[in-house]
């Protein structure tokens, strides 16, 4: 099996997203896919796309979630971007049999060495995140790389090296940097609003870190969701939002 570091990484690079802010566009999704379609990890294979029931290799993904107060009233949609949250206790990393899936040292991102993965999905089974992504065209597994090949770019300005879903977002939502830092503007932000893990009970230490919706005047602390309770990241939105 693959083991993690065995020092901890001098950089935590990784992502802060706001979700007061997300409109739920899919920007960021469909920069990403873009960009990684023709780099590190492309091409990146599409089922159907054009069909009722388009799907494929997303790094990338925004899940909507209606909720409203028990005793009725208004409601509220809560837009969720999910990618690779580049835990520091990466099962994903750790399950691999043939050290495919792997965490730098030197930054603390995750990637997968598409020469050594041999398709076993067990990472896709260890990531509680539902993160990976199975590549049926090349038979293995991907995931998100905080672009590596552009943050690192040297040929790009430097205001451009930043991760594709960064620079897309319209409305400033998803913020770029290293978490390790307690000076950045990404270790600032997750400061000032209190920003959280995405399910910490699962102990994977995720890098990402969210940012909670601001209080509405109009919705009330008492929020349910909707829809199953049973999904662990609806049960994270459910606490996030009855603070």
């Amino acid at each position: 099996m693959t083991s993690l570091p065995k020092h901890a990484p001098i950089k935590k690079l990784g992502l802060v997203v706001d979700l007061d802010i997300c409109v739920g566009c899919h920007a960021c999704s469909v920069h990403c896919k873009e960009w990684n379609n023709q780099g590190y990890s492309g091409p990146l294979t599409d089922m159907d796309p054009y069909g009722a029931e388009p799907d494929g290799v997303w790094f990338n993904r925004v899940h909507s979630y209606e909720v409203t107060p028990k005793d009725g009233g208004c409601g509220k949609t809560v837009h969720f971007p999910k990618s690779c949250l580049h835990c520091d206790d990466a099962p994903c990393v750790t399950v691999c049999p043939t050290g495919a899936s792997y965490k730098r040292e030197e930054d603390g991102i995750v990637l997968v060495n598409a020469e050594a993965c041999i398709g076993c999905k067990l990472c896709s089974w260890a990531c509680p995140y539902g993160a990976r992504e199975y590549d049926e065209d090349e038979g293995v597994m991907k995931k998100c790389t905080l672009c590596i090949d552009r943050i690192y770019n040297t040929e790009l300005p430097e205001d451009m090296r930043e991760p594709a879903c960064v620079t897309t977002c319209p409305a400033n939502a998803r913020h770029f940097g290293d978490l390790n830092d307690p000076n950045s503007r990404v270790s600032q932000m997750v400061l000032e609003r209190e920003g959280f893990d995405l399910m910490p009970e699962q102990g994977t230490k995720p890098v990402n870190k969210y940012l909670p919706p601001r209080k509405n005047i109009q919705v009330e602390k008492s929020l349910t969701p909707i829809m199953d309770k049973s999904d662990g990241v609806l049960k994270w939105i459910d606490k996030v939002l009855s603070r």
